[in-house]
């Protein structure tokens, strides 16, 4: 759980950013973005708002260094978007899910992992991991081109996470997903947040950017209308609610009577709380999985993966250096001029070796009924080159001279 110092941190810092389209003649046409200010702080999950057209895209791609300011400034993680260090430390989720259609889920997210570097081992680790986390194990040898949108969110949301990114950005994550996946992405970005990730989500979805975001700023014609916490935007203040066990008739009189004499005010409404919509589905389909009812759709999604935000470098570090060291030894030069070998050595096994061909090439040419395949046209094919040819091959590769050339004829 990250401090309240921590939090105080800067990712993302805009200082009167503007973006303005211009057509072919340089002449300044769409107004995107007009003065935005805003920070975003370590470890808060940070909601940006606003309808079609409202500028949400066009921040993003600033933010990713897809796109420059035309004024203003922007720094991530105090650098600018477009370096590639910072790049790294970002994982991504677009609003469209831009994967190969022929890949599948494992080829995916193997993909998507040598972008970053990680070492075989690690990309095996974390893609079944991942596959696990978002319910697409026993679906991870289809085809990207054969999902559903759903499905595609999933494994887009996975590759997002591939390189445990410190700064994730979430595109409408909910996009196509079912009730059940909507609650599963919302409590993968709640825990996300619990383990230090800041998180920028832009969603059309109000009740998902209410359930677990901590800040929001809503934008419209490009111009950030409001901006703070949850609680100060959301509390209305000149209403008090209370809630109590179920009340009997007698008593609410009795109570709409206190607050007439003692607050010279009514009481507005008396009703049973409601359980919210998607809690109730939520049970329903709870309980139709714990009885074991069959069904061809998502399995349920698995527990978040250890490595995300877990400081699991070291791990990738170690076979990082294990590989690099294999690849030191494999390519450091022999010497030009070996000195006599020397008994075990590896030139005098290599010789041995040698000397056993030898052996055996003689022995198979002299060898009495041994029998031979014969071929179909083996009557109209030249006669093969005796045996000892090879032996005398081997003999010279043993004596350390290279053999003569065919071309050039017998040495004299």
């Amino acid at each position: 759980m990250v401090t309240t110092t921590e939090k105080q941190i800067a990712v993302v810092q805009m200082a009167g950013v503007c973006k303005t389209f211009r057509d072919f003649w340089r002449r300044p046409r769409v107004p995107a973005v007009t003065d935005l200010t805003m920070d975003i702080h370590s470890g808060e999950i940070f909601g940006l708002l606003g309808p079609n057209g409202s500028g949400k895209s066009t921040t993003i791609k600033m933010l990713l260094g897809l796109l420059y300011p035309t004024k203003g400034r922007i720094a991530v993680f105090g650098k600018s978007p477009t370096d590639v260090a910072v790049k790294a430390r970002i994982g991504f989720l677009p609003e469209e899910s831009y994967l190969y259609r022929f890949l599948d889920a494992r080829e995916t997210l193997d993909y998507f992992g040598r972008l970053f570097h990680l070492p075989p081992l690690v990309r095996g680790k974390r893609t079944e991991m991942l596959l696990e986390m978002v319910g697409l194990k026993h679906e991870a040898r289809r085809p990207i081109g054969e999902y559903s949108k759903g499905m595609a969110r999933r494994i887009g949301l996975a590759q997002a996470l591939i390189n445990d990114p410190e700064f994730l950005i979430l595109d409408e994550p909910t996009s196509g997903l079912d009730p059940i996946g909507t609650r599963q992405i919302k409590d993968l970005i709640r825990e996300l947040g619990k383990r230090g990730k800041t998180i920028l989500l832009s969603s059309h979805m109000l009740a998902d950017v209410e359930d677990v975001c901590d800040r929001v700023t809503i934008l419209y014609g490009g111009r950030q209308r409001a901006a703070g916490h949850m609680d100060e935007l959301l509390s209305v203040t000149d209403r008090t609610q209370f809630i109590t066990d179920r009340l009997s008739h007698a008593t609410v009189e009795e109570l709409r009577k206190l607050v007439r004499r003692l607050e010279n005010k009514d009481i507005l409404d008396v009703s049973a709380p409601r359980t919210r919509l998607e809690d109730f589905f939520v049970q329903i389909v709870e309980d139709a999985r714990r009885a074991n009812v069959a069904t061809s759709g998502v399995a349920g999604a698995g527990e978040v993966p250890d490595f995300l935000g877990s400081g699991d470098e070291d791990d990738g570090r170690q076979v990082v250096e294990s590989l690099v060291s294999a690849s030191a030894d494999r390519l450091a030069p022999a010497p030009v001029a070996p000195a006599a070998a020397k008994p075990g050595s590896h030139e005098e096994g290599s010789k041995r070796v040698l000397q056993g061909l030898i052996e055996a090439s003689d022995s198979r040419a002299t060898a009495p009924g041994v029998p031979r395949p014969v071929q179909a046209d083996e009557t109209a094919r030249p006669a093969p080159p005796p045996l000892n040819a090879d032996a005398d091959v081997l003999e010279q590769l043993l004596r350390g001279r290279p053999s003569p050339s065919r071309e050039d004829g017998p040495k004299p």
